[in-house]
């Protein structure tokens, strides 16, 4: 497929543009400032774009299949700015003739109970709720959008974290999921090709799904 790829400088962004590049796909990637991520691949073609200002982008995104967008905020002043990312994208994917997209999503906002999420923990980080509950924002942005774009919400596991590939994973809903020791964690490099499946087997459209181990 022929991707357009927001984030690709962060730490899951890196791993999805690794994972894309290496199934084949064409990659076209958005970044505020394309020193952080050198021209490396003959698939790999970097613009310079703010996902917040869409004519930035929608000439280089078009003709692409689908959008992957890893759109991190841990700084509180950021934080606010995620829900708004997504509505933009909702609003002008369709500038670029683009009708998919796979949203890099949070934990927060998985039960761990009915009626408890991840979120809701009096033990949960304070540094992570403005993150945590900017992604939930985002999220209800999604639930509500009536349009043509098809979206994916994807979730990780309560701990995402870098490690080894090895292409196992499970998927669930609503919920968080743990094993048997009751750990949820994940690598990155598994999540992205989670969501790389997803997007290639068009099998989760309009849905917040997770995954993990």
């Amino acid at each position: 497929m022929k991707l357009v790829l927001f984030g690709a400088t962060g730490h899951v962004g890196q791993s999805l543009l690794d994972e894309a590049l290496a199934r084949g796909h064409e990659v076209t990637a958005v970044v505020r400032d394309p020193s952080r991520l050198p021209q490396r691949h003959d698939h790999l073609k970097v613009v310079t774009g703010d996902v917040s200002r869409p004519a930035s982008w929608t000439d280089a995104a078009r003709g692409s299949d689908a959008a992957i967008a890893s759109l991190s905020a841990r700084r509180d002043q950021d934080a606010s700015r995620v829900p708004a990312y997504a509505r933009t994208l909702l609003d002008h994917l369709g500038d670029a003739g683009i009708t998919r997209l796979a949203w890099v999503g949070g934990a927060g906002s998985l039960e761990v109970a009915p009626g408890r999420r991840v979120i809701d923990a009096p033990d949960f980080p304070a540094a992570w709720r403005p993150e945590a509950e900017a992604q939930g924002e985002a999220l209800e942005v999604f639930r509500a959008y009536r349009g043509p774009v098809e979206w994916t919400y994807v979730s990780p596991a309560a701990l995402l974290e870098p490690g080894d590939r090895t292409g196992a994973y499970r998927v669930g809903g609503e919920q968080l999921l743990v094993d048997a020791s009751g750990h949820s964690r994940i690598s990155m490099a598994d999540y992205a090709v989670a969501l790389l499946d997803r997007l290639e087997r068009r099998d989760a459209a309009n849905r917040r799904i997770t995954v993990a181990y």
